[in-house]
C-alpha cells in the first residue's frame, strides 16, 4: 500500500488568528476531506527558532533548528503561506528560511505558496521567498503558487475558512503539490496523478 504524501505547512506569521494560518488550517481540513488524503502537518516552532548565526549551523544544531530540519526532511512537499511586512518577508520567517540554507533537507523538495494578501499586495514577500528558496535548492512548483485573498472575518472560530471557493482553490493547490511530492514522481519513476 502506497503512503500518501506528507505536506509540511509553514506559516510566516506569528500573529494569533492570522489569515495566513487560517489558510493553512483550512488546507489541513481540506486534505482530510480529499479522496487522495494527502497528509499534512502544521509547523508551530517559528517563535522558538533562535536568531540565525552561521557559527551555530554545525553538527550540534540548536534543538529548535534540528526540529525544523527534521520536519522538512520528513515532508514530501512544503506549502508556505506568509504575510508581507515592510515590502518583504517578516523577519521571523526569513530567519526560518536562513536556517534551511546550510542544510540539504529542502534541496529538490517541491515547495509552493499561497499569497493570502489583498489584491495588489504581497508581491515583495513572494519575490523574497522565491529568491531565498533559490539559494536553498528547493523545487518551486509554479502551478501551485497562487493568490487566494483572505479578508478579515473569513475564518470561523475553528480557525478555518468556510468559503467553498477558497476551499476548492486550496484543494487544487494540495492536489498539485501532493502529486509533485510523491517519491516515485520526484525520482522520475512515474507521472503525477491529476489533481
Amino acid at each position: 500500500m502506497t503512503t500518501s504524501p506528507l505536506i509540511l505547512l509553514l506559516s510566516g506569521s506569528l500573529r494569533t488568528g492570522s489569515s495566513n494560518e487560517a489558510v493553512l488550517r483550512t488546507a489541513q481540513a481540506v486534505a482530510a476531506e480529499t479522496p487522495a488524503r494527502p497528509r499534512t502537518v502544521l509547523y508551530d516552532g517559528l517563535a522558538a527558532l533562535p536568531h540565525f548565526n552561521p557559527d551555530d549551523d554545525t553538527d550540534q544544531l540548536p534543538a529548535p533548528v534540528a526540529g525544523l530540519r527534521a520536519a522538512i526532511a520528513a515532508a514530501d512537499a512544503i506549502l508556505v503561506c506568509t504575510p508581507e511586512y515592510a515590502g518583504t518577508l517578516p523577519g521571523s520567517f526569513k530567519n526560518l528560511l536562513d536556517w534551511t540554507v546550510g542544510g540539504t533537507e529542502i534541496g529538490d523538495k517541491p515547495v509552493a505558496w499561497v499569497n493570502a494578501a489583498a489584491p495588489g499586495r504581497g508581491q515583495g514577500a513572494e519575490a523574497t521567498l522565491r529568491t531565498v528558496l533559490g539559494y536553498t535548492g528547493a523545487a518551486v512548483v509554479e502551478e501551485a503558487c497562487v493568490r487566494i485573498p483572505v479578508t478579515a472575518g473569513m475564518s470561523g472560530q475553528d480557525g478555518t475558512i468556510a468559503d467553498p471557493e477558497v476551499r476548492a482553490r486550496i484543494g487544487e493547490v494540495l492536489g498539485v503539490l501532493a502529486g509533485r511530492g510523491r517519491p516515485d514522481v520526484r525520482d522520475g519513476q512515474g507521472a503525477p496523478d491529476a489533481p
